[in-house]
């Protein structure tokens, strides 16, 4: 007997987690700008480290581990699991390293990009039809960072890197067959052994933040697990229960506040270079998804 469909509709209980999530990405940079005086790959290893453990007490609190179990043992759940686990941590690292070097602004263009290079993923990978509005929305795209790229002097590396990892783990990660939480507990476990590895080596060479610069660093990389498992398994649960226009328009939440960070907070240049290639997408972004929200409505 077949279960029954979920009703297309959005819930309140849906919208608090994704609104929660989204908040929570958007106020990751400054507990990443805390971190500035600590090596990224460093911080990246504490991030994989820490939510093991939150990861696996969520699992366990849902009754799922033996979904966990059964996609440790199965040799194509964990070649899957170790593509999207590849793809998540380089998206981590180079994240972590845009904030701390003073990129914020141009990790925020990324993830402003992410869901038209998803969309032109689609249309390449599984031949998905692109409508006119989709087809003018990354052209607009494209068209911003080819003028960023003309006027600055250099392709805004952190942008594309972030747009294409974050893309290609979204693209990989609808294959593999488990639950989001699942797939996330999956992802970290593997990656373990390296992030573990890396932390016992740099303690070894003496030249290991964790531990030996104070309570404050220590606290702070031990929190890496919390702000990076906890704001994933939120939206994994609300995106569930909420239509997938509304998931579209809540998306810009976190780049929105990146962005505002970056030229408030962080006091980054914004120069008319940059304010033309944000107007671009914003305008891609908005076509974007006026055609998605009349296409839901259909």
């Amino acid at each position: 007997m077949n279960a029954p469909t979920r009703p297309n509709i959005d819930t309140p209980r849906g919208f608090a987690f994704a609104l929660a999530a989204y908040l929570l990405w958007g106020f990751l940079p400054l507990y990443m700008k805390a971190l500035a005086h600590i090596p990224t790959l460093e911080v990246l290893a504490h991030r994989v480290i820490w939510s093991v453990p939150i990861a696996l007490a969520i699992l366990a609190a849902l009754g799922r581990t033996g979904d966990l179990v059964a996609a440790l043992k199965n040799p194509r759940m964990l070649a899957m699991g170790a593509i999207t686990a590849g793809l998540i941590s380089i998206n981590w690292g180079i994240y972590v390293w845009s904030i701390q070097t003073g990129h914020a602004l141009e990790a925020a263009l990324g993830y402003y990009i992410n869901p038209l290079f998803s969309v032109f993923l689609g249309a390449v990978l599984i031949k998905e039809r692109l409508s006119m509005a989709q087809k003018l929305a990354i052209a607009l795209a494209a068209a911003a960072v080819a003028f960023l790229t003309l006027q600055v002097g250099r392709v805004p590396v952190v942008a594309l890197s972030l747009t294409v990892t974050w893309g290609f783990y979204a693209y990989f990660k609808k294959m593999l067959p488990i639950g989001p939480n699942q797939g996330f507990a999956l992802e970290v476990i593997l990656l373990l052994p390296f992030a573990l590895g890396y932390a016992l080596w740099l303690s070894w060479r003496g030249e290991a933040m964790f531990l030996n610069s104070g309570g404050w660093n220590t606290g702070l990389l031990m929190g890496c697990g919390i702000v990076t498992a906890v704001p994933l398994m939120i939206y994994a649960n609300g995106a569930k229960l909420l239509k997938l226009s509304t998931i579209g328009i809540m998306q810009y939440i976190a780049p929105t506040m990146i962005f505002l960070t970056a030229v408030f907070w962080f006091g980054e240049p914004f120069d008319s270079a940059r304010l033309v290639a944000f107007a671009l997408i914003w305008t891609a972004l908005a076509i974007y998804t006026t055609a998605l929200v009349r296409q839901s409505r259909r």
